[in-house]
């Protein structure tokens, strides 16, 4: 059982962003010091909120994350070219020793393909082609490829990653054939935080009798999930800690088309959110455990929170629940 931090780099406009990164370092360094196993960030292009980009952002904490993982959750990868990508990938999986988990999706919002030159409907076929041909990159051998969005004739990766045959890839789905696809690829899907328990449970329930059926076996396999964390007393204190904050970041993403959030958000409130005493926590992560996820993702961070409150989340759920989890 492995559990890791989302860190939620997004913040007003015109905020201070080098006052912003340095606490996310102290906050990185602290969440190392409690055990965690791994940290992510989060990629989007002109949105609605100040949000850093997650590469150069990761690099900067290498030096503050002891051993654990680093990542991305996720990685836009249609908006890309494939040899951009592999000789960034390489370039942070070196700084840091093989600790880079590439966590990748296709993206959804039309501002962001529209801004690229880029069809929306290609996100798919863009991220698949996209990371074959970063996978053949990543070999060191020379590559020539002839594809529907990409094209090389004969090149080589001229920075190679240290894991082999390359990082782990994990890979974003919020519906059933995508997850399907996920399977049958043999990659770990990445589940969303923003589904109800059933959701989540059920989905994975297909996407690993898929992913047998693909003849892939589960040893060692990764199946991580995203959640919204937030450990106080009783759900009902928990919320009055962060409940305005997550209301305030999920309404951001109202105007990228996603009604869902505010027409759902009861559903969400009770059903989505890992809010509670740290029973009740533990209680939610030995059910999804039971369903097989393995590697926990947290956000304790939302829009306008102070980062004291995140650092008491995560604080109490390594001193009251993790020990729960680990010999």
């Amino acid at each position: 059982m492995k559990f890791g931090i989302l860190l939620d780099h997004q913040y007003a406009p015109g905020d201070d962003l080098r006052r912003r990164t340095d606490e996310t370092v102290e906050y990185v360094q602290h969440i190392r010091d409690l055990g965690y196993d791994s940290v992510f960030g989060i990629h989007h292009y002109l949105s609605s909120l100040s949000t850093p980009q997650p590469l150069p952002l990761l690099s900067r904490l290498i030096d503050h994350s002891g051993t654990m993982q680093l990542g991305t959750g996720i990685l836009i990868l249609p908006l890309g070219h494939p040899v951009h990508w592999a000789e960034e990938i390489a370039t942070i999986d070196q700084m840091s020793g093989g600790r880079f988990v590439l966590g990748i999706g296709s993206g959804y919002r039309e501002i962001e393909f529209a801004s690229f030159g880029l069809e929306r409907r290609t996100r798919v076929s863009r991220m698949n082609e996209a990371l074959e041909v970063m996978q053949r990159l990543w070999t060191g051998e020379t590559v020539t490829h002839k594809g529907q969005h990409f094209q090389l004739d004969g090149v080589r990766c001229s920075v190679l990653p240290v894991q082999r045959p390359h990082p782990p890839v994990w890979v974003g789905a919020n519906g059933p054939i995508g997850i399907a696809r996920i399977a049958r690829q043999g990659l770990p899907w990445l589940a969303p935080s923003n589904v109800r328990r059933n959701w989540a449970v059920g989905n994975l329930a297909d996407y690993r009798a898929a992913r047998l059926e693909a003849g892939f076996t589960e040893d060692g396999a990764v199946f991580p999930i995203h959640r919204d964390l937030c450990v106080a007393d009783s759900f009902d204190d928990a919320f009055d800690l962060a409940g305005t904050a997550v209301r305030r970041s999920y309404d951001e993403y109202v105007q990228y088309g996603m009604d869902y959030f505010a027409t759902q958000w009861e559903g969400i409130k009770h059903k989505a959110l890992f809010f509670g005493s740290p029973d009740d926590i533990a209680a939610k992560v030995r059910d999804f455990a039971d369903a097989g996820y393995n590697h926990f993702v947290f956000r304790a961070q939302w829009l306008g929170l102070p980062i004291e409150r995140s650092v008491e989340i995560v604080e109490r759920f390594a001193h009251e629940v993790m020990p729960r989890f680990r010999p």
